[in-house]
C-alpha cells in the first residue's frame, strides 16, 4: 500500500533500527522523484466526501483528477484509462463513492483499482508511517519553498503497535513521525535559504510539540482544523547541498515521548 501511494516512484522496507535509545522497526523509505512520489501521490490531500462516506485520497489517482490546489504549482496531473487509488478508511466505499472518484478522474469505473485499510491494522499504519518524506516535503511546500530544487529524499520512522482502534492508531501513526521521523533531502541552490527555512521545517517548530498526538488532540476539543497545521512534519530535517556540499541537520526525535505514545 505504501508503494502504491507513492506510484510506485520510491522503495519501501521495514528495517531494524533505533531512535535514540529505542529500539524498533523502522519503515524507510527512499525516492529519486520525491515530488511525483510524495506531493502528486502520496499526499492525502483527496477529501471524499459521499453522503455518510469519508475518506481521505491518496496515490495516482490524485494527479488523474487533478482537484487540489497543488497541482496548480507543481502540475503533473495526466489523463488516465486505469489507475489506483489509497483509502485510509473502515468502510467500504459503495457505488456512488466509486462514481465519484470516476467522474473527477474522467474514466470508466472498471479502470478503478482501490487498496482500502483502516489505521488500526499492520497495512494501515505502515502506509501512514511511511509519510516521513512526504510530511518533510508537504511542510516545506506550505512554507514557500521551490520544490523542483529537492532531487531526491530519505526518510525513516517508527513502526508503532497496532492500536484497538483507529482512533489511537491515528495518534501513534502521527507520533511515529512528529517524533521518531528522521528525513535527508538532497536538495541544490544556495544554503543561505536552506538555513532559514530549515528552523521552520521540522515538528519542533510547531507550538503544539511536545505531548502526543492524542493529547494534543484532546486539547483542541477533537478538532483537526484547530491543530497547528506547522505540526505535521519529521522530527529531524537534513538537507545536503549538492551543489555545495554543506549540510544542514535541524529538529530531534523524541523516544520518550514515543514510549508513552506506544506504551512502552
Amino acid at each position: 500500500m505504501a508503494r502504491l501511494c507513492l506510484a510506485d516512484l520510491g522503495r519501501v522496507d521495514l528495517v531494524a533500527g533505533r531512535v535514540g535509545d529505542l529500539e524498533a522497526t523502522l519503515v524507510q523509505v527512499a525516492t529519486d522523484h520525491p515530488v511525483a512520489a510524495c506531493m502528486a501521490s502520496q499526499y492525502a490531500g483527496w477529501r471524499i466526501a459521499v453522503e455518510t462516506f469519508f475518506a481521505m485520497g491518496s496515490g495516482p489517482m490524485r494527479a488523474a483528477a487533478g482537484r487540489e490546489e497543488l497541482f496548480e504549482t507543481i502540475g503533473l496531473t495526466e489523463e488516465v484509462e486505469r489507475v489506483a487509488g489509497v483509502l485510509e478508511v473502515r468502510a467500504f466505499p459503495d457505488e456512488a463513492v466509486v462514481k465519484y472518484i470516476c467522474e473527477r478522474a474522467k474514466m470508466e469505473a472498471d479502470g478503478l483499482h482501490l487498496a482500502i485499510a483502516p489505521t488500526a491494522s499492520q497495512a494501515g499504519g505502515i502506509q501512514v508511517v511511511a509519510r516521513s518524506v512526504e510530511t518533510a516535503l508537504h511542510k516545506l511546500f506550505e512554507l514557500g519553498f521551490d520544490l523542483s530544487r529537492v532531487a531526491s529524499g530519505f526518510g525513516t520512522a517508527p513502526l508503532p503497535p497496532v492500536a484497538k482502534d483507529d482512533l489511537s492508531a491515528i495518534g501513534r501513526t502521527n507520533d511515529a513521525v512528529l517524533y521518531g521521523g528522521r528525513v535527508t533531502l538532497w536538495v541544490r541552490g544556495d544554503d543561505d535559504s536552506l538555513a532559514e527555512i530549515g528552523a521552520k521545517t521540522p515538528s519542533s517548530a510547531s507550538s503544539d510539540f511536545g505531548e502526543p498526538f492524542a493529547a494534543i488532540f484532546e486539547k483542541h476539543g477533537r478538532d483537526f482544523y484547530k491543530l497547528d497545521p506547522m505540526l505535521f512534519s519529521p522530527a529531524e530535517v537534513t538537507f545536503v547541498n549538492l551543489d555545495t556540499g554543506r549540510v544542514q541537520r535541524f529538529g530531534q526525535v523524541e523516544p520518550e515521548i514515543l514510549r508513552t505514545s506506544f506504551g512502552i
